[in-house]
């Protein structure tokens, strides 16, 4: 596990695409490509997570970020809330319950940024 300190969380909670694609993934993908920070985590949280199964293009996205290392979570209250646990399962995304997650991490030195 990295230092705390070079560790981010992206917590990406917009259902607006266009956030998606214009910040969230550009950002992540290349904090993970140019090594920016040795451990990122995407944080898939809330209406994002209808988007995410809702948009094929944003699901490609996705499948990029995992492919480069960057590790995709969800929160399994929110996923199942809007039916949707089993189809972000199936794009190998870790859904769970992150309420501990979240607040171990919002204790911690480690860096989050949100959109």
């Amino acid at each position: 596990m990295a230092e705390a300190n070079d560790r981010l969380l992206v917590i990406w909670s917009s259902a607006d695409r266009e956030v998606a694609l214009s910040m969230v993934f550009m950002y992540t993908l290349n904090a993970k490509l140019h090594q920016w920070w040795d451990e990122v985590t995407l944080l898939v949280w809330g209406p994002s997570d209808r988007l995410l199964v809702e948009d094929r293009e944003l699901r490609d996205h996705v499948k990029q970020m995992i492919d480069a290392g960057v590790r995709v979570i969800a929160c399994k209250a929110c996923a199942d809330g809007f039916g949707v646990t089993e189809q972000l399962e199936s794009l190998g995304i870790d859904v769970f319950y992150t309420g501990e997650f979240l607040t171990n991490w919002l204790k911690s030195d480690a860096h989050i940024i949100t959109f």
